[in-house]
Formats: C-alpha cells, structure tokens, sequence
C-alpha cells in the first residue's frame, strides 16, 4: 500500500486515538447486531408479530443490523492498524454499504411515522392503506430510494474515500468541486432535513388528534359520570405518546445532525477547520443509530418482550404483566352499574387503543374503526338527550 498517495493519506494522531475509537466501534457492533438479532429472531419466532406495521420494524431491524455487521468490524480492523488497510475498492463497498443501509434506516423512521400519522389521525383511509402488499411496496420504495442515494457517488456524482482518521470511508464532502458540493447538499436535503420535517409534522399532529381525542372523552365522560379512573387513563396516554415521540425525533436528531453540520461545515467552504476528530467522532455517532432503533420501537413493544422472554432464557426478565385494560375493566366493574360500564368500557377501549397503536402494537382497524362511530353515536345521543325539552 502506498501511503504517500492522496488516497491513502495518513493523518497524524497518537495510537490511543485509535484504540479508544476501536473499543467505541466493537461495543456498537456488538449491540447493534446482537439487538437487532434479537428483534429478527422475535419477529419469525411469534407470528402474531408478522402484521403490516410490524413489518416496517422488521425492515428497519434488518437495515440496522446490515449497518453494523458491515461497518463495525472493519471499522474495528482499521483502527487497530491506525489506517485504511482494504484498498481503494474495499473503501468504495464499504462507503456503500454504510450510506445504502444508513439512509435507509432513516427513510425507514419516515415509513413509520406516516404509517402512524395515517392510523391515528385518518382511521377511514387507513382501512385501505394497511394491508401487507402496500407494505411491502412502501418498504421496496424505502430500498430503492436509499440505492439511488448510495450508488451515484459510484456513478460519478461525488465520491467514495477515507474519512476521519483514515479508518472508514463515506462520500467525498471535503473536496470542493460542484458535485461534491451538489451531491453535498441534495443528500443532507433529502436523506436528512426533508425527512426530518415530516417526521416532526407528522408526530406533532398525532399529538394533537390524541389530546382532542382525549379531551372529547373528558366531555363524553362527565355525561355518563365519569370517575377519575378514566382521567388517570386519559392523561397517561397523552404522556405515553409525547414520550415516544420525543424519543424519536430526538434520537434521530442527535444521531446524524452531527454528521450533516460537518459535511455542511465542509460545503459552505470551511473544511480546512475540521480536524480529523470532528470528522471521525460524527461518524461514530451516526453508526451507533443502530443502536438505539431496536430498544425504541421494539424491545420496549409489549409482544417482542414476551417472545423474547419465552425463546431466549437469559432474557426472562423482560417478561410483562397482563396489558393494564384488563386491569382497567376489573376495577371498572367494581365502580359502575351495566348501563355506565358499556360505556366507560367503550371510552377506555377507543383510549386504550391510540396507546397501543403508538406503541407499535397490532391493532385491528376495522374494530377501531367502529368504536369511533359508537363513540360519534353515543356523543350525538347524549347531546339530544340534553336537548329535550324538560
């Protein structure tokens, strides 16, 4: 290898540098494809798992885990040589594979969270939207656009080289010319801030609908005497939902918004004040979103925890109580008489329900399709009934 070609650049940092980015490199590998295992393994093991949405957390479990299986252990192999030891065209596959199963993964997010918009927000068209065969040509649409993305810097529209401290490869941002530059600004366009948007407008809205959901069954309930119990239930609902999707945007955030203000930095013209630390500890940071995927939209989902408690021994603790409407219905039956209780089991259903759908849970539309009529019949009917004349 010829260390004095441009190619192969050698940048001047202490061992240690490298040593502490490999050790950071084999514990994100090591979670990001024992994880991602783990959600696969759940996935073809309970085939109550295997519904539409789900099949959006499955792609991503495969996107993440082809990350870090492709990425990691020769970013780990790199580092412990300090340099780029597998050639120009091993740099080339590398830098591929890293873009074409990275921004997919992030397309992926945005495939889910409008799959959620359309389900909590648009309960009528999501009886048509969800079905498996859309899914499947969402999630090819999700692939294709990641390839096109990933495969024009081999087709000429920029470049693959060594980034960093020589020990990976992505585009070629630093490079001043005007496809660097386009391609530059296209990809943090739309891989990353056009997405990002959407992501956001589309969990803000979600937001809205539960809290005007909710405070419809806060209406609803003071007419059929409504007791705290449906308030607690109400409020920790509205509080699940925002969690999640603060969750959400922020880990995505704070995943690649590193990466894209250094290759930003470098397209505005100012790549001589990044040193290799600014550009290697960014790409780090965006491998490790491979990470976090699996704990958020499935290891906390109540089915993939029982699966993965009952296959895998070491796991048991993950195992959960009962779902909580159990619980909820039990109590209920203590507090009201029939007539109330068709009710309060009506409202606490249709809440219930937008909880679990957030949660990445199978639900069934069409039974929450027609427990939004129910609840749109009986509001009109209490509503005449406040209306006759005494």
């Amino acid at each position: 290898m010829d260390r004095q070609h441009s190619f192969y650049r050698q940048v001047d940092v202490q061992d240690h540098v490298h040593y502490i980015v490999a050790f950071f490199v084999l514990v994100i590998g090591t979670v990001g494809i024992t994880g991602n295992a783990l959600v696969m393994y759940a996935f073809f093991c309970n085939k109550k798992l295997r519904t539409p949405p789900n099949f959006f957390i499955m792609n991503l479990a495969i996107s993440d885990f082809l990350m870090a299986i492709t990425q990691s252990p020769i970013f780990f192999v790199n580092s412990l040589y300090k340099g780029w030891i597998f050639g120009e065209t091993g740099c080339k596959i590398y830098a591929f594979c890293g873009a074409l199963f990275g921004i997919a993964s992030m397309i992926n997010l945005l495939a889910i969270s409008i799959d959620r918009y359309i389900v909590i927000t648009k309960p009528l068209q999501a009886l048509q939207w969800t079905s498996k065969r859309r899914t499947c040509f969402i999630i090819a649409l999700v692939w294709l656009y990641s390839l096109f993305w990933s495969i024009a810097p081999l087709l000429g529209w920029s470049s693959y080289i060594p980034e960093g401290l020589m020990t990976s490869c992505t585009w070629d941002y630093v490079t001043s010319t005007p496809a660097n530059k386009s391609y530059t600004l296209m990809l943090c366009c739309f891989v990353f801030f056009i997405p990002l948007g959407i992501i956001s407008y589309c969990y803000l809205c979600m937001f809205l609908t539960t809290r005007h959901a909710s405070r419809e069954v806060e209406k609803l309930g003071s007419q059929v005497r409504k007791t705290m119990l449906i308030q607690q239930q109400t409020i920790k609902t509205e509080w699940k939902l925002a969690k999640i999707a603060f969750v959400v945007i922020i880990v995505f955030v704070l995943s690649w918004s590193p990466y894209a203000c250094v290759t930003l930095i470098a397209w505005a013209g100012y790549a001589s004040v990044l040193n290799p630390y600014s550009k290697a500890v960014p790409a780090v940071i965006a491998k490790a979103s491979a990470i976090y995927n699996p704990f958020i939209y499935a290891i906390i989902h109540t089915k993939y925890r029982n699966t993965l408690a009952e296959k895998v021994p070491c796991l048991h603790f993950l195992a959960q109580a009962p779902r909580r409407e159990a619980t909820l219905v039990s109590h209920g039956q203590s507090f009201f008489r029939d007539s109330v209780l068709s009710k309060q089991s009506l409202v606490s259903t249709i809440d219930t329900q937008v909880w679990s759908d957030v949660e990445l849970n199978p639900m069934d539309h069409s039974s929450c399709l027609r427990s939004s009529y129910s609840l749109g019949a009986l509001k009109e009917k209490d509503q005449s009934q406040d209306k006759r004349p005494q």
